[in-house]
């Protein structure tokens, strides 16, 4: 008998646990979880909207049942060797379940899938019920519990989500809602077989030349005994390698393999990202296969001038690892289908970012996810599922740990585009908070780590890396984000940081982050708005659709949000506080701080033998819910400029200028520095293999007149080093406009004050490659009047866009339909930006900038086939 599935997916009801017969009510389908199916039957308001998330808060205290009734499959005999499993992929989270009555199975974590054989309890009509704790109750009473032997330490919401195996997020973060969640959240089926294959993976390594790809095949196999089963890789449907092999007494098939020559997976950009197709057939009876690829991946921790080095080495190749980190993509989790996976990741490809950061307070991710990163060629960093806090060690705590850290190992382990494990989210620095006790260097008995005020070292240092190691022992492991061989978790020589000196700590400003660059920079970021749309839609109230409004407070979860905000904002342009205005000024802020960000810290990508930078991770990508947070693309997919502004700093080649910094509000300081320092650097940095040719060209423009205070600086044939920085020019100084300025006995004339950006365009083969603006520093000190933007649709879905005098961040207001080839950009006299503009009609696009009369304008645009229309609609009277 070959096996079959059959999906629970359908004919489900839910109650609260104490309701009575009548209150049983209809779910649409399963995966589902329980605000899903109260929002479906009317029996809540959409959490996502107003203040009504308040209004849901009572579900996390409550206990949810839910039930339905099954036929025995068609094929299923008494009395034969036909088994029949029912399997959980996931339930949320303390979970009895019940079938014919009958108690089968007990859970209290979310990260684990279950399958249990019911042959015996199999009936022909069937009833299966699951009973679903209150995740929040139970935390408390464990927290209770264990409170003797240890002390539960937590950066984010309250202690009852420490010692408990669920999404960490559902308690609330600074970005996200309470939302605590209960259901079967994955699918729900049944499999009958006779024998099935359990697993098939390798476990193997591409030699040092890329020449050979040797290892292990394994394979597991259940049910009735077989004597053997047929192992193979192919590509593109021509068997590679195969090879029968014996199942042994435990059901574990194994060989070893070799190929010569294998086609690599690669990073996008750097090769194709082929795949092998992995098979095992048991005759007649099952067969699984899965999609591999192969690479060799290293993380290259070397000493250095610099300290220790921190960055990916993929088949031979240096890899700069800009990217974003990512949290769950909504706060109901079952109601994010495969393709909405699928399109978060084509927007890292489209976004330039190589790497995804899976931060460790939301799950282990969907397949969907990962696979769509295989196909794509972007690398994944994976925390374990630990976030903030300090997590306890009692043994079955310990136990369920082994037990979610192999299953999503075993899960996970195959796809290529999985490179590296970290053992939590920033609980090193709760270490340190509390002062926790913490001997790296003295202290390397696990035993005694578990008796310390810091047990969970045992899980990061010895339990998960050994785990790792059995599972997966090619892949990276790294003991905590952020950490660096037990150094404070600040340390910018080694290891990776998370640089919160912008927005939170210290607040540096965004044009410091030449002081605040790491080893590998794997959290910063900066607050901004969404746009309009998204606004309007999570707050309805016309009346509260403004900044500062008791809905717009509510909706953003960040501590001290409006203080931090309205400094970023304050701090760098003249304040407007209406609607339009105001979520302008945030994105700009945001966009800004990218653009620093990125681009500074990857010029220290530097050479090979001196990366500085081995990479940057923003967060975050994505939200959970309609919101304003860090996140550069909004819940509905919708980017911010913030998004644009990384995707040019992390072009294959993108060329970088930076004047020297001057504070200009704190104490004394001298706010007319940055008219007199006349010096600028320039570089270039490459991501790619070969040297190549550039022309570049240096402007210096008036902001006041739009004309050239300078003649165009010519760089022809400037050579462009492979994966490397080329540093062009160092210190470059150039005359003052006013000679009179540099004259500090006299007062300070704003208006002989002419202020200029420098403005470089790298041209290959006469093609404009990449480009990039300096402003003076802060940008309220300028005058943006009369900036004369202009628009010309040079066809139905592309229009062109000048200006006579330098404009900063322009906008174009986009919506869930709108698809920008570029947004958030500066224009210059004498060059057009002509941006692709998809789904939406030219006459539709709004649009604003820096100085703009307001924060949301009409284009006025007709597009050519309109123009004609109108020119023949005109004529016809008169012919």
């Amino acid at each position: 008998m070959a096996l079959t599935r059959h999906n629970l997916d359908n004919e489900w009801t839910f109650q609260q646990s104490d309701g009575s017969d009548d209150d049983w009510l209809p779910v649409q389908s399963v995966p589902s979880q329980v605000h899903m199916d109260l929002l479906a039957n009317d029996k809540i308001p959409d959490p996502y909207i107003d203040l009504n998330e308040l209004a849901a808060r009572w579900i996390a205290e409550k206990d949810w049942t839910y039930k339905v009734q099954l036929k025995k499959p068609t094929g299923s005999t008494a009395g034969t060797s036909v088994t029949t499993d029912i399997v959980f992929e996931g339930l949320d989270t303390f979970a009895t379940v019940l079938f014919n009555g009958t108690e089968i199975l007990k859970t209290d974590n979310m990260f684990l899938s279950h399958r249990v054989d019911i042959s015996t309890f199999l009936k022909d009509e069937n009833v299966l019920e699951i009973k679903f704790d209150s995740a929040m109750l139970r935390g408390r009473e464990l927290a209770k519990q264990h409170g003797h032997e240890h002390t539960f330490y937590v950066r984010q919401t309250e202690v009852s989500r420490v010692p408990v195996r669920k999404a960490q997020y559902n308690w609330g973060w600074d970005w996200g809602p309470i939302l605590m969640t209960a259901g079967p959240w994955r699918p729900v089926y049944l499999e009958q077989y006779v024998s099935r294959i359990g697993d098939v993976w390798t476990h193997c390594e591409v030699s040092k030349d890329l020449k050979v790809c040797s290892g292990r095949v394994f394979a597991t196999v259940t049910g009735a005994k077989s004597n053997s089963v047929t192992l193979s890789i192919s590509l593109n449907g021509n068997t590679i390698w195969q090879k029968e092999c014996p199942v042994n007494s435990n059901g574990l098939v194994e060989s070893e393999f070799q190929i010569d020559s294998p086609e690599l997976w690669h990073p996008f950009g750097y090769g194709p990202q082929t795949r092998y197709e992995l098979k095992v057939t048991l005759a007649l009876r099952d067969e699984k296969s899965k999609l591999i690829g192969f690479r060799r991946s290293e993380l290259i921790q070397e000493k250095d001038e610099f300290g220790k080095s921190f960055y990916f080495r993929i088949n031979g190749n240096d890899i700069f690892a800009g990217g974003s980190c990512w949290i769950p993509a909504d706060s109901f989790l079952s109601q994010i289908p495969a393709q909405r996976y699928y399109d978060w990741m084509k927007l890292m490809v489209e976004g330039n970012q190589h790497m995804i950061r899976i931060w460790g307070g939301g799950i282990y991710e969907d397949d969907a996810l990962f696979d769509a990163c295989d196909e794509l060629g972007i690398l994944v960093w994976h925390d374990f599922q630990f976030a903030c806090a300090s997590y306890p060690t009692y043994p079955s705590y310990l136990e369920s740990v082994e037990q979610e850290a192999r299953q999503n190992l075993r899960r996970l382990r195959s796809h290529p585009s999985m490179v590296i494990w970290a053992g939590n989210n920033e609980d090193y620095q709760v270490q340190e908070r509390y002062h926790l006790d913490y001997d790296y260097e003295g202290d390397k008995d696990p035993q005694s780590w578990l008796k310390s005020s810091f047990p969970a070292r045992y899980t990061y240092e010895y339990l998960l890396p050994k785990i790792v190691k059995e599972e997966d022992p090619f892949v990276v492991y790294h003991p905590s984000s952020p950490w660096g061989d037990g150094k404070p978790t600040t340390d910018k020589t080694v290891g990776d940081i998370h640089q919160w000196n912008i927005w939170h700590g210290r607040m540096n400003r965004y044009q410091e982050t030449h002081l605040l660059s790491g080893r590998f920079v794997s959290e910063f970021g900066m607050e901004a708005y969404p746009h309009l749309e998204t606004i309007r839609d999570m707050v309805r109230d016309p009346q509260q659709q403004h900044p500062g409004s008791m809905m717009m407070d509510f909706r953003n979860k960040a501590i001290d949000h409006e203080r931090r905000m309205i400094t970023y904002v304050a701090e760098n342009f003249l304040v407007k506080y209406d609607l339009p205005s105001y979520t302008h000024l945030t994105q700009v802020v945001q966009a800004d701080t990218m653009n620093f960000a990125y681009k500074t810290w990857r010029r220290e990508w530097g050479k090979p033998g001196a990366r500085k930078c081995g990479g940057v991770l923003v967060w975050q990508l994505n939200d959970c819910w309609p919101t304003m947070s860090w996140a550069v693309v909004d819940y509905y997919l919708v980017k911010k400029p913030a998004f644009y502004a990384i995707a040019n700093a992390l072009k294959p080649l993108a060329v970088g200028i930076s004047q020297p910094f001057h504070e200009w509000t704190a104490g004394h300081a001298d706010p007319t520095l940055p008219a007199r320092d006349n010096k600028f650097d320039l570089w270039v940095v490459s991501n790619r293999l070969e040297p190549i040719q550039v022309d570049i060209t240096v402007r210096f423009i008036s902001i006041r007149t739009g004309r050239d205070v300078h003649s165009p600086l010519k760089l022809e044939n400037v050579t462009a080093q492979p994966n490397s920085t080329t540093e062009v020019l160092q210190d470059h100084a150039v005359a003052v406009v006013d000679p009179q300025l540099n004259d500090t006995t006299r007062p300070f004339s704003l208006a002989k004050y002419d202020p200029y950006v420098i403005h470089a365009v790298v041209n290959v083969d006469n093609q404009v490659i990449t480009t990039d603006t300096a402003w003076p520093q802060p940008l309220k000190y300028l005058d943006f009047s009369g900036r004369d933007v202009s628009f010309k649709a040079l066809s139905d879905d592309q229009v062109a866009i000048s200006a006579t005098r330098p404009v900063k961040g322009f906008v174009f207001e986009e919506t869930r339909e709108t698809k920008l080839s570029d947004n958030g950009f500066d224009l210059v006299p004498g060059e057009e930006k002509v941006v692709d503009v998809t789904d939406v009609a030219l006459d539709s696009l709004r649009y604003t900038y820096i100085g703009a009369p307001e924060g949301s304008l009409k284009t006025g645009l007709t597009t050519p086939a309109e123009s004609l229309r109108t020119s023949v609609a005109s004529l016809l009277p008169k012919l």
